[in-house]
């Protein structure tokens, strides 16, 4: 059936939970080009068949239109589910750059896992555009998404991470389980990576 792959590529991408990444599905994603390509080649021949019998494309209503007319909707269906699959995708890669870091090195392997070449390309790319943005303006914009009521927070290290870790006042050894309290902008980096958490009330 016409479309098909396009769908179960769209579908692929609902069945994830809001925010988060499946694997890119490349297999899928290289089935629906291909089919995309055999539209392509479909309607070509159509119009070139109907060119040779001199029939006036635009008027006439034969087999041969409507089958090109199938294979430019199922070229175009197909075409918005590849982009709809890439641009959430890439959404949720810019979101990533907001809540774990701009280095691509920040991203856990996890995440790193389920991206494509052509993604990690694009998530380094992007967060070079953010951090040299950042450098020209002289704000931190991956810091403080929701104002601060005190500068200081107090936080406990969920992984170690060793000694002599430098922070922006002091060095500090963050081994599991310690408490410290912070400056918010040193601990902001390592809560979004889930190596420490904040501690409330």
């Amino acid at each position: 059936m016409y479309a098909r792959k396009g769908y179960e590529l769209v579908k692929d991408l609902a069945n994830g939970e809001k925010g988060q990444l499946q694997p890119f599905n490349e297999d899928l994603f290289n089935q629906v080009v291909d089919q995309c390509t055999q539209h392509y080649l479909e309607l070509q021949a159509l119009i070139r068949k109907m060119q040779e019998e001199s029939v006036d494309v635009r008027e006439t209503r034969n087999s041969d239109h409507y089958g090109a007319l199938i294979h430019h909707l199922s070229l175009i269906r197909n075409k918005r589910c590849l982009m709809a699959y890439v641009h959430n995708r890439a959404e949720v890669i810019q979101n990533f750059a907001w809540k774990v870091g701009l280095e691509l090195l920040e991203l856990p392997e996890e995440i790193q896992e389920k991206l494509s070449p052509s993604e990690k390309n694009y998530f380094g790319k992007h967060s070079s555009a953010l951090q040299s943005y950042m450098a020209e303006v002289g704000i931190d914009l991956n810091v403080d998404m929701v104002p601060p009521k005190d500068p200081y927070i107090k936080v406990r290290v969920l992984d170690d991470m060793g000694e002599g870790i430098l922070l922006s006042d002091k060095t500090a050894n963050l081994a599991r389980h310690s408490m410290h309290f912070l400056k918010r902008t040193d601990a902001e980096q390592y809560i979004a990576r889930g190596l420490m958490e904040e501690l409330t009330g």
